[in-house]
């Protein structure tokens, strides 16, 4: 009988699950709607149902021994998700997730923040793997951070330590989506370069490819692939959040001294368009004695399962533990 675990990624439309075993292979995948419910029992009964069902076409050649899970807002200490905005049965209110679903499921169970799991993930399954220091970045709709110092996930007293998403860059600057203005996050995530191209164009009196879309229309993609063409705009966008982002990883060395830092998401796809201003202006902005030592490289993990391997490594993490 295999020993497996079940790894969860609840996002804001859907939830994703996987049966994962020890070396990373996933088993098999399912996934159910986020959105559908603003009554969290309904929602963890539809996702329990659907565990149980993938679960029973395995048979008896998979033993499950816990479930790990990562979430918006989610908190290792508390097992809980607090004040979710995303998340209809979680926006405005502390849901207590960890002991909702043990009244479905009998063995351990586990859950952090999606980045926070994506920095497990990294160090069992990916780059990180025999590392004890390393920061990894996520940038996509937003910028989530898992700081590892001495092989431990750093979480800090109430569980939410390592918020470089949210330690501010401009004084009175862009608001976030935490309700703050200048924060990281607002600069260097997909939605950030947006912003940051629609604040160029309004200033330029040259031709960009760019400026033919609505905000709404424009992805981080789109940005990317006008890049590729030389648009003047594009380059440009991503010069400034790569200063931006170099800055504050710089920061973030001298209160943990990693041995590297990687870069996941939709937006570090973009390849050496944001890691060239990213590691120049990293490299700038480092105390002498970190400067050229510490590489900024792109997560080893495929984008397609990183969020269930991330969790399933948080709970087999767990289960190594005890």
């Amino acid at each position: 009988m295999k020993e497996s675990v079940v790894g969860i990624d609840i996002g804001g439309t859907f939830t994703k699950f996987g049966v994962i075993d020890r070396i990373g292979n996933v088993l098999v995948e399912g996934s159910v709607a986020t959105d559908q419910t603003d009554d969290i029992n309904v929602y963890l009964s539809g996702l329990s149902d659907a565990i149980n069902k993938t679960l029973a076409g395995l048979g008896e050649s998979v033993s499950i021994m816990g479930i790990g899970i990562g979430a918006p807002n989610g908190n290792y200490k508390s097992g809980s998700i607090e004040f979710a905005p995303n998340l209809r049965w979680a926006h405005g209110k502390v849901v207590r997730l960890v002991d909702l679903l043990q009244k479905h499921f009998k063995m351990p169970i586990a859950v952090t923040n999606d980045a926070n799991a994506a920095a497990i993930g990294e160090m069992i399954y990916g780059g990180a793997k025999g590392m004890k220091d390393f920061i990894l970045i996520t940038l996509g709709t937003g910028l989530g951070s898992g700081l590892v110092v001495n092989g431990e996930l750093v979480y800090g007293n109430d569980g939410f330590a390592g918020e470089i998403g949210h330690v501010r860059v401009k004084d009175n600057g862009r608001l976030c989506g935490c309700g703050r203005r200048g924060c990281l996050e607002a600069y260097a995530s997909a939605p950030g370069i947006k912003r940051t191209v629609f604040e160029l164009l309004a200033d330029y009196n040259g031709n960009s490819e760019l400026s033919k879309y609505s905000f709404d229309e424009l992805t981080s993609e789109m940005i990317y692939q006008a890049a590729t063409r030389g648009d003047k705009i594009a380059l440009e966008a991503f010069q400034i959040t790569g200063d931006l982002l170099g800055i504050k990883l710089a920061d973030a060395v001298a209160h943990t001294s990693p041995e590297k830092i990687f870069l996941f998401g939709g937006l570090a796809k973009s390849g050496d368009y944001i890691l060239k201003p990213t590691r120049e202006s990293f490299e700038r902005n480092l105390l002498k004695i970190y400067q050229g030592k510490i590489p900024i490289e792109l997560s080893s993990l495929a984008e397609g399962n990183v969020a269930i391997l991330g969790a399933s490594a948080l709970i087999w993490q767990e289960l190594n533990k005890s």
